[in-house]
């Protein structure tokens, strides 16, 4: 479990395929501090699993994870390279403050920028989204976008073919984290809010039990939410 408050900005050392899956070796000094074998670290949304630990030359922390192939379908995780700059945050402890929103890391997918609106002091990003996932993000409500924790600023109509989300970043998200520097046709990591996925599941079972108008069963849902 996570809040969205990323902790430091890590840098992949290494990329090893591992058959149908990749080993990470990522640099984080501050999430390694105090990592020990089988802990969680968030890696730009995904959660991951602390394998093995070391440093780099310049004496920096560093830990690698192994991503498998579920993972890289449905992150951006297998696209990253050598030197590629990610997110990361430790699990959080059971007695601090949750001061964004329950990120669990498991990613829905991923979203790709379409522009980025330069304000005075901050950016607003709009990202297209798959419409499978548009029911599920709204306005005023919580998104994790490459393991931060964000406010929804606005939303598409519920009509619109091409749905997508916009958030606002204030100056220190655009520093702290790797949103600063995206640019349109870059891919985020997301993560809709849990209490929606619950809500709409749910919805589902109820709907697929539902008599139709003629008395009939309704249909019944296989796929899950």
């Amino acid at each position: 479990m996570f809040t969205g408050l990323i902790e430091e900005i890590g840098e992949i050392v290494s990329i090893e395929p591992v058959g149908d899956s990749l080993r990470l070796t990522i640099a984080g000094p501050v999430v390694t501090s105090d990592a020990v074998h089988g802990a969680s670290i968030a890696v730009s949304g995904v959660c991951l699993t602390v394998i093995e630990q070391s440093e780099t030359p310049d004496g920096r922390g560093t830990f690698a994870a192994d991503v498998m192939a579920q993972s890289i379908r449905m992150s951006t995780l297998g696209e990253l390279v050598p030197g590629s700059r990610v997110n990361l945050e430790r699990a959080m402890r059971a007695d601090a403050r949750l001061g964004g929103h329950i990120v669990q890391g498991h990613v829905d997918g991923t979203a790709t920028l379409l522009s980025a609106t330069q304000h005075d002091a901050w950016r607003t990003l709009r990202f297209a989204i798959d419409p499978a996932l548009a029911p599920l993000v709204v306005d005023k409500g919580s998104v994790t976008l490459s393991g931060v924790s964000l406010t929804v600023s606005a939303v598409s109509d519920p009509e619109a073919s091409d749905p997508w989300l916009e958030v606002s970043l204030i100056p220190e998200t655009l520093v702290a984290t790797i949103l600063g520097s995206l640019e349109p046709g870059d891919r985020v990591n997301v993560e809709t809010d849990i209490l929606a996925r619950h809500v709409a599941r749910m919805l589902r079972f109820d709907e697929a039990r539902t008599p139709n108008p003629t008395g009939a069963a309704g249909r019944t849902e296989g796929n899950p939410a």
